[in-house]
């Protein structure tokens, strides 16, 4: 009767719960309380990696933190036999794997459901032959119990799990048919992964020009690497997957050779392509701090996920690509006065609230009527081409340049000051009087204007009226030279004397 009662109590308390935690917790609060067992632990199978792991243990030393490979020690043995082992004196026994040193017998029965094993449950003691006949026999009874407790709360958390991934499935595809900005749309993908996969970080790589790049992440693990970094494309887990075009899972990242880590703390890592009609785009990227936290039932949804993010990645780069194209000046391939427009704006509200300041040059082509009417059209766009590709080169990559309108040019120079943004001009007024211009048998010159927020203006048409003056100026004191918005100020008449930096043309 004290068997049954036991039995009874025991079933009674591993059935209590789905949380496969919480069962594991009651099942080694049995071994502990019941039948006195001062270690032990319930190790679970992964198929994958054909081993078991422990996954809830206590013990008064060791860690038993060991993955055993399947057949190999009496936990192993007993997984591959499908019955209890036992080993009355583990130092008469070869098969015994030292995990706790003070370990003298040790039991290990296997956990089965329809004759598969998903775990082990092993127990040892300090003392030899702690373990009868009887108590073999109970605890053989009670590992039934704690099997089928095991797999309930295992099938209960892979529904609860795949819900929240249909989840995903459903939220990226609502939100990436709203979002057409790739920032906006990359940030949202991995905020619905985060939220309904089992991970602890998610990235998104884009294969761009060649490179892939770390374009977006979140999560809490430790970054070893910033956004826009640059992933080799010829290394890691992301590489594997992206030249395969196939998903590539690795749940322990420790025993893998062609991990590059990206996080201090993963232990486990998915790496699914975004592939969109054949065209590699990049790489979604889900890291665990556990190992083993993936299985091989989270592929599918996500590489459904990683479809429809493809789909969306690729309609952003199309918005993305006719805004640029709004954007540009279809004769010379610069931005337009359009763009300018919309970031002397930005630019202007960055200054204002960093208190920095914003320099704007106009820059305009001397006599470019006469050059047309002598030399033709053609010639003249083939200038204005070439003007355009001189302010490029001669700029800094945060620098912004327009054509304005005709033969005018804009440029906006962040963090730039008043004298800063004359050397700048004078440089390029000196490159282009320089320049060769084929078809051309006479210098091209320019005259150019500049201004800056907040000496000469706060707002955009108080900066860009100042600076389009001090080119009036330039222009009226000769051309081929450039002017300050203070300088074209003192030169009005009654104002005093010119201040402008002055060549011959």
């Amino acid at each position: 009767m004290q068997k049954i009662a036991i039995l009874y109590d025991a079933s009674q308390a591993v059935m209590s719960t789905f949380d496969l935690d919480e069962v594991l917790a009651q099942i080694l609060a049995i071994l502990r309380d019941y039948f006195q067992i001062e270690t032990g632990a319930v190790l679970l199978y992964d198929p994958g990696a054909k081993e078991l792991y422990a996954r809830k243990k206590f013990n008064r030393e060791g860690t038993y933190d060991v993955r055993i490979p399947m057949g190999e020690g009496l936990i192993g043995s007993a997984a591959r036999l499908k019955r209890p082992v036992y080993a009355g004196d583990v130092l008469k026994d070869p098969r015994y794997i030292n995990t706790v040193p003070s370990t003298r017998s040790e039991l290990a029965i296997p956990l089965l459901i329809r004759d598969e094993v998903v775990g082990v449950l092993d127990m040892q003691s300090d003392r030899p032959h702690f373990f009868d006949n009887e108590t073999i026999d109970l605890l053989t009874l009670f590992s039934t119990q704690a099997s089928i407790a095991i797999e309930n709360a295992r099938l209960y958390s892979l529904e609860q799990r795949r819900a929240r991934q249909l989840e995903a499935i459903n939220a990226v595809a609502r939100q990436t048919t709203a979002v057409i900005e790739l920032d906006e749309l990359l940030d949202k993908v991995c905020i619905a992964v985060l939220e309904r996969f089992t991970t602890d970080h998610v990235s998104i790589l884009l294969l761009e020009k060649g490179q892939l790049l770390l374009r977006a992440q979140r999560g809490n693990l430790t970054p070893l690497m910033a956004e826009g970094d640059v992933i080799p494309t010829s290394a890691g887990l992301t590489s594997q997957a992206l030249i395969s075009a196939k998903t590539v899972l690795q749940n322990d990242v420790s025993g893998s050779r062609d991990y590059v880590p990206g996080y201090a703390e993963a232990k486990a890592e998915v790496c699914v392509p975004l592939i969109f009609f054949g065209e590699k785009l990049g790489v979604l990227v889900l890291d665990s701090k556990t190992p083993h936290a993936f299985l091989e039932g989270d592929i599918p949804p996500l590489e459904s996920v990683a479809d429809i993010c493809a789909a969306a990645i690729q309609n952003a780069h199309h918005f993305e690509s006719a805004k640029q194209l709004a954007y540009l000046d279809g004769l010379t391939g610069i931005f337009n006065r359009r763009f300018f427009e919309m970031r002397i704006v930005e630019e202007l509200e960055r200054a204002q609230r960093y208190k920095s300041d914003l320099s704007v040059i106009m820059l305009d082509i001397d006599n470019f009527k006469k050059l047309n009417d002598e030399f033709g059209h053609l010639l003249g766009d083939e200038v204005l081409r070439q003007v355009s590709s001189i302010l490029q080169q001669h700029l800094r990559k945060g620098d912004v340049v327009c054509r304005y309108g005709g033969e005018e040019f804009a440029i906006l120079l962040p963090q730039a000051n008043i004298e800063s943004a004359l050397e700048v001009a004078e440089k390029l007024r000196r490159t282009i009087e320089a320049w060769h211009f084929p078809g051309v048998p006479r210098p091209v010159t320019v005259s150019v204007g500049a201004a800056n927020f907040p000496d000469f203006g706060e707002t955009r048409d108080e900066v860009v009226s100042a600076a389009d003056t001090a080119l009036y100026t330039a222009k009226q004191e000769g051309r081929n030279r450039v002017m300050s918005a203070a300088a074209s100020s003192a030169a009005k008449p009654g104002a005093g004397t010119t201040k402008s930096r002055k060549t011959n043309a």
